[in-house]
């Protein structure tokens, strides 16, 4: 399990992921858009960052992202669906792009995610 930072930059949510950069991925790249920004919204409530930790093994607390189609091969990424968030129901669908596939090594056909709170 990896916690990631993701900030607000004006209405624009990015993960805060300097390792992809330095590998010559773009910063537009990082930009979290078609559902994942809404969903960041919502996980960070007033605030401007929210710390996430993320894995594609099931850990305590961790609500699961399910991969229902995959991106490949004119845009990449997948787009996942989200049915719950803290206990309640929310079915949010979000695309995410290949930034995924950098942090993973691949789409998962789950990603669990958890807010840390505190920080």
């Amino acid at each position: 399990m990896k916690t990631y930072k993701f900030i607000k930059s004006g209405n624009d949510w990015y993960i805060d992921l300097p390792e992809y950069i330095e590998q010559g991925g773009t910063a537009g790249d990082l930009q979290m858009v078609d559902g994942g920004d809404i969903m960041l919204d919502m996980m960070a409530g007033n605030e401007g960052h929210v710390k996430l930790m993320i894995d594609d093994v099931l850990f305590d607390g961790a609500d699961g992202l399910i991969l229902t189609e995959k991106c490949e091969p004119y845009i990449g990424g997948g787009y996942y669906l989200m049915k719950y968030y803290e206990g309640q129901e929310i079915n949010r669908t979000m695309w995410l792009c290949q930034v995924t596939e950098f942090v993973f090594g691949d789409m998962p056909a789950q990603i669990f995610v958890k807010r840390e709170y505190g920080s």
